[in-house]
């Protein structure tokens, strides 16, 4: 009976053993090869589970790659990504600036009420006695002429309506157009001075106190040059306001012009100096240097102005000084000529707001009390809205129609 139950043990591992070397063996196949004669990739299996078996390749037809479930992790193709060109912004050409104050005149209609309708008014009547000739006088100050400049305007036009026995109201409109253009100086230089030197740009210095709109000014004069035929760059020295820089960036963008600029806060002398530099490398014809506004009393921001001139001047003399002043500022302008020009010697006035006020005769107090022409004015908010200023056109836009 021992003999069977070893039998049948014996008998049993001999079976066990069997099917442990089979079923392995089973397991380890080759799919059939590709009936289409196309190419294979070739993938490898995972180690056996017996030590020391080395697996074979596992050969799978490259069409029927789709059809059957990854084995391994593929990498995901990546699109490459598409470049965009953002689009150049489209360069403006303004309009030539010949008889453009003319064609603004229409902006000067709320001083025409003090100049032409109030005074033409008092002119027209059958008798001017002393009462008339006060209200004119009244109205040419009111309209910031001056005190000094409106006794000699109606003095003369008081001699010329006595002696002629001026009677019409046209006749009377034109010899007090003729007294006003007179007053302003026809024979002034009124030229701006833009002309490249041998090897080296023009340079014009822009100043002016806050608010003045100096900023937008220097953009407008660098349309103005174009306009007329010059290449420009801008230096944005003034470095305090933050906005400052970005604005006169954008100016020069819509008209092509390059702007110089420094980190917020830096020196303006030293970003002046290097826009000047620029426009050396570059060969433009005028570069236009923004200034940061300051108030003609605070004595070291008019002594920082006086060192952005002095470091300009170390690639040669600067052309022209513009100061911009604000038109509704009245007589207080005249103040702040006086102190810029002492420290930077202004060459021309640019009369802004004039759309906005009824003291259009603040130019002419300017001219007489300074002796500084007023070479440009603006009319407007428009980017075309500052006009060379011609007296005669000037004078004849302030007084409107005779009738």
């Amino acid at each position: 009976m021992e003999y069977v139950v070893a039998a049948v043990i014996l008998l049993v591992v001999l079976v066990v053993g069997a099917i442990g070397l089979v079923v392995p063996r089973m397991r380890r196949r080759e799919l059939p090869p590709s009936q289409t004669g196309g190419d294979t990739a070739t993938l490898e299996r995972p180690s056996a589970a017996e030590p020391g078996v080395r697996t074979p390749p596992l050969v799978v037809p490259a069409e029927a790659d789709e059809g059957l479930p990854p084995l391994l992790e593929r990498e995901p193709e990546v699109a490459e990504p598409e470049v965009v060109e953002p689009p150049k912004p489209e360069i403006e050409r303004p309009e030539p600036t010949a008889g453009r104050l003319v064609r603004l005149r229409a902006r000067l209609s709320r001083s025409q009420n003090i100049f032409g309708r109030g005074l033409l008014t008092v002119l027209s009547r059958d008798h001017l006695d002393e009462d008339a000739w006060e209200e004119i006088e009244d109205s040419l100050i009111t309209a910031d002429v001056g005190v000094e400049a409106t006794q000699v305007i109606v003095e003369r036009l008081r001699e010329r309506v006595r002696v002629l026995g001026t009677r019409t109201v046209a006749e009377v409109r034109e010899q007090l157009a003729e007294e006003l253009v007179a007053a302003l100086d026809p024979e002034m230089d009124r030229t701006l001075r833009t002309t490249p030197h041998d090897g080296r740009p023009a340079v014009m210095l822009v100043v002016g106190v806050n608010g003045a709109g100096k900023t937008t000014t220097c953009g407008k004069i660098g349309r103005v040059l174009i306009a007329d035929g010059r290449s420009v760059l801008f230096g944005a020295a003034d470095t305090f306001r933050a906005a400052a820089a970005d604005q006169i960036a954008t100016w020069g963008e819509r008209v092509g012009a390059e702007t110089v600029r420094g980190p917020e806060g830096g020196d303006p002398a030293s970003v002046a100096f290097d826009a000047v530099k620029r426009g050396i490398d570059i060969d433009v014809d005028t570069v236009v240097i923004d200034t940061a506004g300051r108030l003609q009393n605070k004595v070291g921001l008019m002594d920082e102005l006086g060192k952005v001139k002095r470091v300009v001047e170390k690639h040669g003399p600067v052309d022209e000084t513009l100061l911009v002043l604000d038109a509704t500022t009245g007589q207080n302008g005249l103040e702040q000529a006086r102190v810029f020009t002492e420290v930077v010697d202004v060459t021309g006035v640019v009369l802004t707001k004039l759309d906005g006020t009824a003291k259009g005769g603040i130019v002419i107090a300017v001219q007489r009390k300074l002796g500084i022409p007023v070479k440009l004015v603006g009319l407007g908010e428009g980017p075309d809205d500052l006009a060379p200023f011609e007296p005669a056109a000037f004078v004849e836009a302030l007084l409107g129609s005779a009738t």
